[in-house]
């Protein structure tokens, strides 16, 4: 088996969230209980949606919970060179075609018909990139290893672009290349990104990439119900250790690792030495969503 090798990949269009907590501590943890390496990759394809600082601004949550990471951060800002070489590789391979469509013209359909897969509709229009699912192996299954067996037919999803009309690269395409060349072996992320994993292992059949194992968590929910984010203006992380000690005991709640409730008044460190130790994905419920947790008592 290979070294593991996890990483935590977020977007920096604003600060870190308790729903970013619970996929990056999981994540960490799962790292580190298996003695493997834990890396951060900011996501950062699109600027228009990242502000100034959001970057640091998450990499400070991130220390004061003490999930320090490995190495040097990975930014995705710097990778054109390498996602334009794989869609050029797709290119060749007929897997991956020109797209003059626009989401208002196939708005009747619930996926993208494919329209243009034997040469754009209207050639002088900007033109997007988009994946040939009809051409890669279907149905795509693996096992998840909180979900267990998925099947997904990636036909019935649409060809999912992989690069926009703007010419930034879209998440598809960037996320497979980067897990690749990091050497990533396992991804501990969102159920919310569960249904992304056959376009992503399709691409990675398609570039023969390595197929990481896939740990998907519960997304957790608001009292209202609405999933846990920054466009729900979801609060902030704190960015100093005290008071990321009562959160981190929550997120270790959320989690279903029982962690003793004295140990919410313990220092980070010594609460993540505790969930080091004990790290269980097995205790982890398998449901699609939860709500949040109340506040710990200590």
């Amino acid at each position: 088996m290979r070294a593991y090798r996890g990483r935590f990949a977020p977007t920096p269009s604003g600060p870190l969230h308790f729903g970013s907590l619970i996929a990056a501590l999981a994540s960490y943890l799962d790292a580190r209980h298996q003695q493997g390496q834990w890396l951060l990759r900011i996501e950062d394809i699109d600027p228009p949606r990242c502000p100034a600082g959001a970057a640091a601004t998450i990499q400070r949550q991130l220390e004061a919970f003490g999930l320090h990471w490995d190495g040097p951060v990975l930014w995705q800002h710097d990778r054109d060179a390498a996602y334009q070489q794989a869609l050029e590789r797709l290119a060749a391979l007929g897997l991956a075609y020109p797209c003059s469509c626009s989401r208002k013209q196939w708005r009747d359909h619930s996926t993208y018909p494919g329209w243009c897969r034997d040469g754009p509709r209207e050639p002088d229009s900007p033109l997007a990139w988009r994946l040939r699912t009809d051409l890669g192996p279907t149905p795509v299954s693996w096992q998840d290893r909180l979900f267990g067996h998925q099947q997904f037919t990636p036909t019935a999803m649409g060809d999912v672009v992989l690069k926009r009309k703007d010419g930034l690269w879209a998440y598809q395409l960037a996320v497979v290349v980067d897990d690749a060349d990091q050497g990533i072996s396992d991804i501990v992320r969102g159920a919310d990104l569960l249904d992304n994993t056959p376009w992503q292992r399709q691409l990675q059949h398609a570039l023969d990439l390595p197929t990481p194992r896939y740990l998907h968590l519960p997304l957790i929910l608001a009292d209202n119900g609405q999933k846990l984010s920054k466009q729900n203006l979801a609060p902030a992380l704190p960015e100093t250790p005290d008071a990321a000690r009562p959160l981190l005991h929550r997120a270790l709640v959320a989690l279903d690792q029982a962690p003793p409730a004295s140990l919410a008044s313990e220092p980070v460190h010594i609460q993540l030495d505790w969930a080091i130790a004990h790290w269980s994905p097995r205790s982890l419920q398998a449901t699609a969503e939860r709500r949040e947790p109340r506040h710990s008592s200590f």
